[in-house]
């Protein structure tokens, strides 16, 4: 048992007076357990921390905030207080949480309110009008007859050749035997007037 009652005595015969007095008194325990042990024991008992300009303060982790106190631990009208904050703290909370819920329903009913819209009515825009292509005049026999001459011009085929020489050899039969066919259709047309004329005058 005679740990236990040195563990008990570790700050001698004067009390710290707050956190700081008693963690530095903790630092000087043999053991790094034993420091831990007698640090944690400071915490419980000091809840405030000396301000650098003189003063405590006390730090509410539910609140997320500090209250200056006047000595190390708080009094208990400064306890009510921080009780009071706190329980402001919860209805700023309870009224945000509201108000984020409400936006979020807001947010959720938009898009069925627009459905429900009637629909505007849009006008079909107009195509833009087709540029009809020109109509080409179409090429009469005379205009294919000079195409075709120019290009046998460049080209010297057979087939170019032969209109020509097929022409020039219709001119010449009609040369040769169209004067000897007019000439017997005149004799025929005579010789029957002959025959005619002394019909006639039997007949008479």
């Amino acid at each position: 048992m005679t740990p236990l009652r040195s563990h008990a005595q570790w700050w001698s015969t004067r009390a710290p007076v707050d956190f700081e007095e008693c963690a530095d008194l903790a630092e000087k325990a043999a053991t790094k357990e034993a420091r831990a042990s007698e640090l944690a024991g400071c915490n419980a008992k000091f809840a405030g921390r000396r301000k650098p300009g003189g003063g405590y303060t006390y730090f509410d982790f539910m609140q997320d905030r500090s209250f200056d106190i006047a000595g190390p631990n708080p009094t208990p009208e400064e306890q009510k207080h921080i009780d009071e904050q706190y329980t402001v703290f919860l209805d700023k909370q309870r009224r945000s949480y509201i108000a984020a819920s409400l936006a979020a329903k807001q947010e959720q009913q938009a898009p069925v309110r627009t459905e429900q819209q009637p629909p505007v009515r849009t006008e079909k825009a107009s195509l833009p009008a087709v540029a009809e292509a020109p109509v080409k005049p179409k090429a009469t026999e005379a205009d294919l007859k000079a195409r075709a001459k120019a290009k046998c011009a460049q080209q010297s085929t057979f087939s170019c050749e032969w209109p020509v020489l097929s022409e020039k050899i219709t001119n010449l039969k009609k040369a040769l035997f169209g004067s000897s066919q007019a000439k017997a259709k005149r004799s025929g047309s005579s010789s029957r007037g002959e025959v005619s004329g002394p019909v006639q005058s039997a007949a008479r």
